[in-house]
Formats: C-alpha cells, structure tokens, sequence
C-alpha cells in the first residue's frame, strides 16, 4: 500500500511537471482548468455556471443595464427621477432572495431541487424579454412588470447556481475554491464583454432590439433545467415542507436579535441606503446635446466597460493587499475615499477638466473605474462579514438575507436619488441643479463614517458570532467558506 501510494504521487508529481507551463499554459492552461472542472464535478455543473454567470448575469446583465438606461429614455421618454424608481423596482426580486434560496432548498419539483428552478427562471426571462422586444408601444406598467420578470429570472437562477456550487464545494472540498473563481470569472469576463458590445447593439438595433438579444441568455437557462445532472428524490416529505420553514424562520430571527449581528446588519443598510444613486440623472446628462457631452451609445457602453476593469481590480487590490485589515479601519478609509472619488462627478459636470485639457471622454472613463473600483472595495469586506455572520445549520438561508439586506439598501439608494434629482427639478433637458445632487450625495456618502461604530474592530480572520452560537467547528468552516468565497482569480487560475 506504501509503495502503490508512492507511485502515485511520483506519478502525479510528473503529470504536474509535464503540464502546461509559460506561453503555452496562458492558451491551454485554462482549457486543462476547464476540462479538470468538467471531470471532477459534472460538464453540466460547469455548464451551469458559464450559462448563469457568464452569459445570463455577466454578458446579459451589461446588455440589460444599457438597454434599459436607453429605453427609459428614448422609448418611455420618463424623467430621469422617475427612471430612477423604476430601476429600484425591478430589483425587487433581488430583495427576496432568500425565499428562492428556500424554496430550491426545501420544496422539490417531481423530486428535483435545482432543474425545475432553472426552469423557472429561463421561462421567466424568455416570455419578458420577447414582450418588451416584440411590443410596438408596452404601457409603462407592463414594461415595468416585464423587466421585474426577467430580473425576477436572473435572481432565482442566481439563487440555484449558488446552491449547486455550495453542494459541490461539500462533495469536493478540494475543488471548492476553483468553483468560487469560475463563477467570479465567468461573471467578469462576461460584463467586460457585454459593457463592451452593449452600445453597439443599442446603436444598430435600439433597446428594444437589446431586449430581443436577452431571450437567449434565458434560453441558456433554460436548457440548463434540461441538461444539469441531478440525482432524483422521489421519496421526498412533503408534510415537513411547513416545519422547516418555522425552523428556519426561528432560527434567523434568534440570529438577528444577536447585538454581534443586528449592529453590522444596521451598518450595512446605512451605507449602502446613504450612498444615494444619481445615475440617471448623470446618464441624461451624458447624452444631452445642449448642456452635455453628447457621448453616443458606444461610448455609454465603453464607459461601463472600463468600470468593470475597475471593479475587477478592486476585488483583486482586496484579496491580494487589504483582507487582513480590520473591517473598521478599513472600511473607515474605503468610505472616505468613496466619498471623495463622488467630486470627480462634481469636476465633470462642471466642465473643470476642459479647462485643463482633459476631454470628457477620458475623464469620465477615468471616473467610472476609480468609483467601481472603491465600490468594489467597499463590497469585499462587507461580504466576509456578511459571511462571518452566518450561524451553524443556516449558513445559506442566513447569508442570502445579508445580501437582501444590502439589496434593500441599494433600493433605498435609487429612491433616494430618485427623489433628490425630483426635488432639484433635474430633467430631460434641465441640469443646472446637478452639480447640487452630485455635491449632496458626496455629502451623504460621508455620513456613513458616523456609525462605523457598529462595525467590529477585531481581527477579520476571527469569530465574531458569541460562542454559543458556534457549532464544535464552526471555526474551521468559517475559515474555510472565508477561503471559499475570496479566492484570487489570478493566484488561482496561474496556480493550476
């Protein structure tokens, strides 16, 4: 048995030393990552993941984003007040998130858990997505129910690949982090791509036409209800369905009565809800021909492009340099820093740059990765945090309210915003008061270091949770879902 064991690892030391290495591994290196992923879990799970988070959020939801910016303005021709309201209610769905994630967990489908959901959520991106593109003139109620459907589609198919990777990352645990980085870099690659294409397609096709490229991303999903290998209950209890929601339900609001935990919870909603979002109003003003730059629909689209670099580098500066900070301290000097990156805004619209030779174009490109950048950076603490929080037994249920909770808070952001442009009088054609709401908001996006009290100071690598509320190893899982969930894409990828 020794000597079978030592063979193998010679033998697995030589496979290592013959891989791909240098130029040639930058081309097949990630194919063998591909294909090892493929064997190892199912070439449907990495499917799954490429179809969900590649296409469907990546490269679907920089087209949906640019796409609905345009038809809000050009086709329902609202103010960008009004646009602002609407954006924050079609992502309502996001919010909820935590009843997808129970009902993939708990209630199954013919004896499946994931397939009948994903299912679900191509049917519901299909059918919206083919209303808006095919309607001559959709009322802007229908609209508005339309895109809450397919943003709808996109969270439950969101909620059902994150429970596919948390099962595998639990059958496989060795492979766990490469599941994490696939699904960052899927959801990288594809914003990259979609903010890149994305005013090309509006500009030769319209945001209606948009609209009609988004039915097959929901067609991916969709066909990854058909094709995800599944194993079949058909034993299941449908008569417990109703206890284990009391339990769950129990078990969170004991959870959230936790000082530990309902102090951070406060926080997170504060910043993101304080951090009020005048984008519309900025996006208006970008394509207006009077006061603004006029940038046309390919620029809209590389600008966004060039801020998905940043977040990408955001999130990369954390893993690499930051992680190991105090979430206090770190947070102190993110949100500082994200407070004045907002004057950068203020010093566009003024028309600032000019004065020293920078043309719009370059500034605002510069602006947009600087900003998602620190929005980027202001998200990753946050997000270990959020998974530091979660007790033993409801790990998922728990974490996915988290992120509702900071979904609430980016809705009350939008409608925030929305009323702040509205009582500025800032319109279709009227932006004299923007540099206002720019100042306000970089205001507001200060206030938050006034309650970073309810953040822990203690070490990030730590328990926060009380110890009676730590399973016997919770402390080991802790540091293993923290490992999990913030892999560095680059150490992982190059380190295959």
């Amino acid at each position: 048995m020794v000597e079978e064991g030592n063979i193998e690892a010679s033998n697995k030391a030589v496979e290592e030393d013959n891989g791909p290495k240098g130029l040639y591994y930058c081309f097949w290196g990630p194919i063998y990552w591909f294909r090892m992923l493929a064997m190892e879990t199912h070439w449907s799970f990495v499917f799954a993941v490429v179809s969900t988070y590649g296409i469907s959020q990546g490269l679907g939801g920089a087209l949906a984003r640019v796409g609905t910016e345009y038809y809000m303005k050009d086709v329902q021709k609202v103010q960008p007040s009004e646009s602002q309201v609407y954006t924050g209610i079609t992502s309502i769905p996001w919010i909820v998130k935590p009843i997808w994630g129970l009902l993939t967990d708990v209630i199954p489908i013919r004896g499946y858990r994931r397939r009948p959901y994903f299912i679900l959520s191509g049917l519901l991106g299909l059918v919206s997505m083919l209303i808006i593109s095919l309607h001559g003139k959709l009322h802007l109620v229908f609209a508005l129910m339309a895109l809450t459907a397919g943003s709808a589609g996109v969270a439950i198919a969101d909620v059902t690949v994150d429970a596919c990777v948390a099962q595998n990352s639990s059958k496989i645990p060795s492979l766990a982090a490469d599941m994490q980085s696939l699904c960052s870099l899927m959801s990288a690659i594809g914003a990259l791509i979609g903010f890149s294409i994305s005013g090309v397609f509006v500009h030769l096709i319209g945001p209606k036409g948009v609209f009609g490229l988004l039915t097959i991303p929901a067609a991916l999903v969709f066909s990854v209800g058909i094709v995800l290998f599944e194993p079949h209950d058909a034993n299941f209890a449908y008569k417990e369905v109703s206890k284990k929601f009391l339990d769950a339900g129990k078990a969170i609001w004991r959870t959230l009565k936790c000082p530990e935990v309902w102090r951070p919870c406060l926080y997170m909603y504060l910043s993101f809800a304080l951090s009020l979002n005048i984008n519309e109003g900025l996006f208006y003003w970008y394509t207006d021909s009077k006061e603004g730059p006029l940038f046309s629909q390919e620029t809209i689209g590389y600008i966004f492009s060039f801020g998905a670099v940043g977040a990408l580098l955001g999130a990369i500066l954390y893993q690499n340099i930051l992680k190991d900070h105090p979430f206090r301290d770190l947070l102190f000097w993110i949100q500082l820093f994200y407070g004045l990156a907002g004057m950068l805004d203020l010093i566009l619209v003024l028309r600032i740059n000019l004065k020293f030779g920078i043309p719009d174009s370059v500034f605002v490109v510069i602006g947009e990765a600087v900003t998602q950048m620190i929005g980027r950076l202001k998200w990753m603490p946050l997000l270990v945090l959020s998974a530091k929080l979660c007790p033993s037994g409801i790990e998922g249920t728990f974490f996915a309210l988290l992120m509702s909770i900071d979904n609430f808070g980016l809705l009350s952001s939008s409608w925030g915003g929305g009323l702040l442009l509205h009582t500025l009088n800032v319109t279709r054609t009227k932006f004299g008061s923007l540099w206002l709401a720019i100042l306000i908001r970089n205001i507001f996006r200060l206030s938050p270091l006034g309650v970073l009290f309810l953040i822990p100071r203690g070490d990030p690598n730590s328990s926060i949770l009380p110890t009676e509320m730590l399973g016997s190893e919770d402390e080991t899982v802790a540091e293993e879902s923290n490992n999990i969930e913030l892999v560095s894409l680059v150490n992982s990828v190059d380190g295959r």
